[in-house]
């Protein structure tokens, strides 16, 4: 009789093969998900020409993925607890894809900016990889996986604003969306392929009115934001949507303290090691993002106004670069602090080494060595920092919960983002110039948003501190009874019992 063994052991080596990957797949999946919100960045100034639209409409390419992203990320995690986190990224991976298909295949702006929107969904790739990581990988290697995931946040986006530029420079700028749909249908496939469907899970009813008052708080909130600026902060549109915000949040927050099976637990949030972590989520977003957002402005101001470089998009990707490199290359090292000493520690020393990169922007932004010096150093406390956050939160939370939990601290960097930006906006608009006839921001202006965002990026620090310390690895203590390892470990053997007798 024929012995199976050459037939299982090929099935067992494809096996191996696709766990090895499984890491470098959703690390790509998560550099592809940053790609795809920064590639609309060189062609704003083009749009309105390109698609016949006002200068407004077109704002509304960023604006649409904002506001998809923070209503989803938290929407979609929650989802992923409940009924399959690699069921949930390959849906969210579908609908990113498809939305390129849909703005490679058109030019009017109203269904561009829908299909922004769509392509949004993919702001759950990160929350959802993390808690993946957490439930498939040993400990002694995981810390660094979830470093690599965190970091691919800022990899992407350096990589695709010079790559974007690239292509819009020099083909028909449908072509951009043409590239990141198939890169999307390709991210698909190896999720299929080499990312397993966790076991770990958290069943039950889904929170859909939870979900509707979430979404309907967070466009209120995001939306006076991000167009405060051009409407009017004290317009009647934007104070009435600050209302609309708090009293749907308000009543989004007493609805949720009394359901079932919440949306989000908020009595989770409550406990300190959770709440600061989310707290120091949106004020490192809010210094991370004043970095490239005010480099990219800052290298392209013309000669003339006595500080600029005249930068292409192109060379101005290329000057964002090295901090992209510098994150990937940092993700292992702040693991390994994070091993040693705590996440805290290792969220603090980001905090403040940001802000020392802000020091070296206030000190000199003229030369554009010192400048990218600067915006490396800013690149590698944001490592540091964004590395330990969403290990300070799988350290605080019941492993059902994590894709959830991490859902809510990538919302409050995405908040913090938008702040920033609209922060940034407001200092710039009233520090402006006329150099050849047109406004320019002046350097002091840039110099006081460098500061406002290294003020931040202290108080992140200070607030990191202020988390209680890690007296245990995985928060075992703070989940009760029904979540000690001996039952995490039980429900493991369990479901993998099943998932081999299927």
């Amino acid at each position: 009789m024929a012995s199976p063994a050459p037939i299982s052991a090929p099935a067992g080596e494809a096996a191996g093969v696709r766990a090895r990957l499984t890491i470098p797949v959703l690390a790509y999946c998560g550099i592809l998900m940053a790609v795809m919100q920064t590639v609309v960045v060189p062609l704003l100034p083009d749009l309105p020409r390109l698609t016949g639209a006002s200068a407004g409409a077109v704002s509304w390419m960023v604006t649409a993925s904002l506001l998809s992203g923070a209503v989803l990320t938290p929407v979609l995690g929650r989802a992923g607890d409940m009924y399959g986190k690699r069921r949930v990224l390959l849906l969210s991976f579908a609908l990113m894809a498809a939305g390129s298909v849909i703005c490679a295949l058109t030019s009017d702006i109203g269904v561009l900016i829908a299909a922004r929107a769509l392509q949004g969904a993919a702001s759950c790739v990160v929350p959802l990889s993390i808690s993946i990581l957490r439930d498939e990988l040993p400990p002694q290697r995981r810390g660094s996986a979830v470093a690599l995931m965190s970091s691919t946040v800022g990899i992407g986006a350096a990589l695709g604003l010079p790559a974007a530029a690239v292509v819009v420079q020099y083909a028909n700028w449908h072509v951009m969306f043409w590239v990141t749909a198939a890169l999307g249908a390709t991210g698909v496939a190896l999720i299929r392929w080499a990312v397993p469907e966790s076991p770990v899970r958290e069943p039950g009813r889904f929170d859909v009115t939870g979900a509707l008052g979430l979404a309907a708080g967070l466009v209120c909130l995001l939306l006076a934001v991000s167009q405060g600026g051009q409407w009017g902060w004290t317009s009647t549109r934007v104070l009435g949507l600050f209302l609309g915000a708090a009293v749907v949040l308000a009543l989004w927050r007493r609805q949720q303290l009394r359901a079932e099976r919440p949306l989000v637990d908020l009595r989770l949030v409550s406990r300190p090691r959770v709440g600061l972590s989310h707290v120091a989520a949106l004020l490192t977003g809010f210094a991370f993002y004043a970095n490239s957002l005010v480099t990219a402005q800052l290298v392209q101001a013309p000669k003339a106004s006595g500080y600029g470089l005249g930068l292409s998009i192109v060379q101005t990707g290329l000057c964002l670069l090295p901090g992209g490199v510098t994150m990937l290359l940092f993700s292992p090292v702040s693991a390994r602090i994070s091993e040693a000493r705590g996440p805290r520690v290792t969220l603090a020393l980001g905090a403040a080494v940001i802000a020392s990169g802000y020091a070296v922007r206030v000190a000199d932004s003229r030369e554009l060595w010192m400048i990218m010096v600067g915006a490396t150093v800013v690149a590698t406390g944001t490592t540091l920092a964004y590395s330990a956050l969403p290990a300070l939160i799988l350290r605080a939370v019941p492993p059902g919960q994590t894709a959830s939990a991490n859902g809510v601290n990538v919302l409050m960097r995405t908040i913090g983002q938008a702040v920033s930006s609209a922060a940034v906006a407001a200092v710039l608009v009233h520090h402006t110039g006329l150099v050849d006839g047109r406004p320019v921001p002046t350097l002091h202006g840039y110099l006081i948003a460098f500061a406002v965002a290294g003020a931040v990026a202290l108080a992140a620090c200070a607030v990191a501190l202020t988390i209680p310390g890690d007296r245990d690895r995985e928060g075992d203590r703070e989940h009760g009874p029904h979540d000690t390892p001996h039952a995490r470990s039980r429900t493991r053997r369990v479901n993998d019992g099943a998932r081999e007798g299927a």
